[in-house]
């Protein structure tokens, strides 16, 4: 007879280790389990991720979710006490740069609706670019947006560790397995096939399989058009450009760099971007020389002499509708949720959703923070709710 967990989790990277914590916690005694394919994390977004937090996005509920996320990052400790660590947060702040009178235009209007959320975004021009960061060229650049607290970068296994023992100390079981199977009746799950044999019963399942949400929804037989994106990210020394207050920088020359313990953290969006093999986690390792190094040269000339140390590949779960988040039931099978998609930001999205998804299985609805145009009944209308600062 198979065993019965009340709410079982697909996934046991950071948005599944919270929703598990944010479940056993609302109420004690309820049956989790979160089935995980690699306990070890080696491939897992949430592992490779640069680890960063915003403010600075160009749709409000982004924006709310990262309002509260900041404020749960930054006092991680005592929120899982005994359990979590202090994650160690830098809000060194996210400064983007654009190149056109239109990108001004347009980061100014979002700027003001995120000021208006309680985000702390500045505008500034060329001429204050180069008096508040002198070492950076503001050559091309039309305006600027800064944010000056509640940004930066945090221990993303930190936070991933934090929530997986304290969701277990309040009960959840943690199993090394994959879903390979779901059993549906009468517009619903009710179990959960593993790859060991086992099968699992079960009130409610939440996909958070990241990179590969589509295949257990095609379990279902439902398609999701979220697939993996490969990300080469490189950790670089340049003895010329020692900036440890630096914030994070998205320029549109097309690179993101970031201080990291007395070297730098970059990263390039290829021009041809699209999907990629699941387990293709060879970097592009010449993406530096060929893309990067040219541009970050051009913007700050401290950067003549580098040297990469290292490089590594993750992956994106990317969403192709709208490059958003996908979380809450789906639409016709009512126990299966999602949290999928992030497109890049799931990590410091985790918190927030965490918590709107076990509002919603054990309420019925979100009580705190309405994630609703998030949902995805949109992905089956074809009707995106598009967020564009997709670094």
């Amino acid at each position: 007879m198979a065993e019965r967990y009340d709410v079982v989790i697909a996934g046991g990277a950071v948005h599944g280790a919270s929703a598990a914590w944010w479940l056993t916690r609302a109420r004690p005694g309820l049956r989790v389990a979160v089935v995980e394919r690699d306990p070890t994390y080696a491939t897992a977004s949430t592992a490779l991720s640069v680890a960063s937090v915003r403010q600075q996005f160009t749709n409000a509920v982004n924006v709310r979710i990262s309002r509260f996320g900041i404020g749960f990052i930054r006092d991680f400790a005592r929120h899982l006490a005994p359990h979590g660590p202090d994650l160690g947060l830098r809000e060194n702040g996210y400064l983007f740069l654009v190149g056109t009178a239109e990108g001004a235009k347009a980061l100014g209007q979002v700027a003001a609706m995120q000021r208006a959320e309680g985000a702390a975004t500045e505008v500034w021009d060329a001429a204050t670019l180069a008096r508040r960061f002198p070492w950076l060229s503001a050559e091309g650049v039309s305006a600027a947006s800064f944010g000056a607290r509640d940004e930066g970068w945090f221990d993303n296994m930190g936070l991933l560790g934090g929530f997986r023992a304290g969701a277990r100390a309040q009960g959840a079981t943690f199993l090394h397995d994959r879903v390979t199977g779901l059993g549906l009746k009468g517009g619903r799950v009710t179990s959960v096939r593993l790859s060991s044999g086992e099968d699992l019963a079960c009130g409610a399942l939440i996909n958070c399989t990241g990179t590969r949400a589509a295949e257990v929804m095609a379990m279902a037989g439902q398609a999701l058009p979220v697939e993996p994106r490969k990300r080469t990210v490189f950790l670089i020394d340049a003895p010329n450009a020692r900036h440890p207050d630096a914030p994070l920088i998205i320029d549109y020359q097309g690179y993101y760099m970031r201080p990291e313990r007395g070297q730098w953290i970059i990263a390039t969006v290829p021009a041809e971007d699209g999907p990629c093999d699941a387990q293709d986690f060879d970097p592009d390792a010449g993406q530096f020389e060929e893309l990067i190094w040219p541009a970050v040269h051009a913007r700050a000339p401290g950067f003549d002499a580098v040297k990469v140390v290292r490089c590594w590949a993750g992956h994106y779960a990317y969403n192709r509708l709208d490059q958003n988040a996908v979380v809450g039931l789906w639409p016709g099978l009512d126990n299966l949720y999602l949290a999928a998609g992030f497109s890049g930001h799931g990590l410091q999205q985790a918190p927030a959703v965490g918590r709107a998804l076990s509002e919603l299985i054990l309420e019925g609805a979100y009580r705190s923070l309405d994630l609703t145009d998030l949902g995805p009944q949109r992905l089956l209308d074809g009707t995106p709710f598009r967020e564009l600062a997709i670094v």
